[in-house]
């Protein structure tokens, strides 16, 4: 048994990452389209966790706005010329392969950040994982009534997030 890696996202990757998208997120569906069009505008955020040959997880960011959300199963279009964050879109792994994974995306995406330019890492905490984002440096940010409307439809328990990178270095 090989020991789960991150590696490039390509585009034949996306049937894997759509059938994991809609296992571990099945009340937040995302058509196909989408997650391809986010792999097409930024593939450096695009990564996939491979172990045994297949794939366990993935991980999708892209430059964007600070406190706005991308809408869910929505397509961006294009990426903002004045990003301020990378936002962590979404992170899926397989139950049997968590532990420490999440962690290794984040400071990949640091990195990616770091060398762009961009001093902020974003996302919106899901189905509790609020914990797990706070032990990794992010911090909950008090939503504004346009933001409130918008995690909403990311279920009850959405955390809108951010991580200043000035602060961790």
């Amino acid at each position: 048994m090989s020991k789960p890696h991150w590696r490039p996202a390509r585009a034949s990757d996306l049937p894997a990452i759509s059938k994991i998208a809609a296992q571990i997120h099945p009340d937040l569906p995302e058509r196909p389209e989408v997650l391809a069009e986010k792999m097409r505008l930024y593939p450096y955020g695009c990564r996939v966790i491979v172990a045994d040959d297949g794939i366990v997880g993935y991980g999708l960011a892209h430059p964007w706005m600070q406190h706005r959300i991308p809408p869910l199963d929505g397509f961006l279009e294009q990426l903002p010329g004045d990003a301020d964050c990378l936002y962590l879109h979404d992170i899926a792994v397989l139950p049997d392969f968590r532990g420490g994974v999440a962690r290794d995306y984040v400071v990949a995406t640091e990195q990616l950040a770091r060398a762009s330019g961009i001093a902020t890492l974003a996302l919106v905490s899901v189905y509790a994982t609020r914990p797990l984002w706070e032990r990794l440096g992010f911090r909950p940010v008090t939503a504004d009534a346009e933001l409130r409307v918008k995690l909403a439809t990311y279920g009850d328990s959405a955390t809108y997030m951010l991580r200043d990178l000035a602060a961790h270095t």
